[in-house]
């Protein structure tokens, strides 16, 4: 686990209407995190938005 793993383990990751998943973001706190993907769920466009929390192996299930 790197530096950026334990300070910003919060993801916002993004499903567009094909069902790719892409990470948008990383943040420190899961609020900054879920405030970023309530902004971005509300601009009306067909993607949904969602919070996960880094694993312990510093992986997560989206692409980059």
């Amino acid at each position: 686990m790197n530096d950026s793993t334990i300070t910003l383990p919060w993801l916002v990751i993004r499903e567009d209407d094909n069902g790719n998943r892409y990470r948008v973001g990383r943040y420190a706190t899961r609020a900054e995190a879920q405030k970023i993907a309530d902004s971005l769920d509300g601009r009306g466009h067909k993607r949904l938005y969602w919070v996960e929390r880094l694993g312990q192996n510093g992986q997560d299930g989206a692409h980059d």
